[in-house]
């Protein structure tokens, strides 16, 4: 599995599709640089706004890195690993792998500018642990919009768009608890570094279950299909 995800990278990253997202990730550091924050509080909002900004980026990475392969190479892989999960999960694997690095290059701005503005090394610690769980969130959302699940590029892209779109809506109104917590990450965030530090244990277990459940699913339609 370890070496079907490290292949699946090696693939993504010689396709110089993983400049994309690069770009972008670049762009929003340089905006980030150009507005540094004043004061801890908005320290720690720039925390929870990087991985708002970050999910529909992390999951079109993710996309992308699963639609590298070819589907006649997905087979063969399948094939050979002796299990369709096996591929499935793998690429999971690497997806998540590139997103976490993608979310380092981002943040490196951001976690300085907090711990220079004196934001407690406990409230940095839980502005980075949600980026993480966001990534592994965006991944999954990137996963089911791949080719494997959405074969027309077309619908994919807007599937995907869509999925984000929703996820932000739900997360509005009284079906927030279908979705992942942006809108409440966001307000503790930006409440300053003790709400961040306090609200994390909910958001953290809200979007973990989110995504082992929609993790769980995913690998179960893969069963049927390659």
């Amino acid at each position: 599995m370890i070496a079907l995800a490290r292949f699946q990278v090696s693939g993504y990253v010689r396709s110089l599709r993983a400049l994309q997202p690069l770009i972008v990730a670049f762009l929003f550091i340089t905006m980030i640089l150009l507005q540094k924050p004043a004061g801890a509080k908005l320290a720690a909002g720039t925390l929870v706004d990087v991985a708002a900004f970050m999910f529909p980026l992390w999951a079109w990475a993710a996309r992308a890195l699963l639609d590298t392969q070819p589907d006649e190479q997905r087979s063969l892989s399948a094939t050979a690993a002796g299990a369709r999960t096996t591929p499935a999960f793998a690429g999971l694997i690497a997806a998540y792998t590139v997103n976490v690095a993608l979310g380092a290059i981002v943040l490196a701005v951001p976690t300085l500018y907090a711990a220079s503005t004196g934001v407690t090394g406990q409230a940095i610690l839980s502005g980075l642990a949600l980026n993480a769980l966001v990534a592994a969130a965006a991944t999954m959302l990137g996963a089911w919009t791949s080719r494997a699940i959405i074969p027309d590029p077309g619908i994919s892209l807007l599937s995907l768009l869509g999925g984000a779109a929703a996820i932000l809506l739900l997360s509005l109104g009284p079906l927030a608890w279908l979705t992942i917590p942006m809108v409440e990450w966001l307000k503790a965030g930006h409440d300053g570094p003790a709400a961040l530090v306090n609200a994390l244990p909910a958001l953290a277990a809200h979007i973990a279950i989110w995504t082992a459940l929609v993790a769980t699913a995913y690998i179960l339609h893969r069963r049927t299909r390659p």
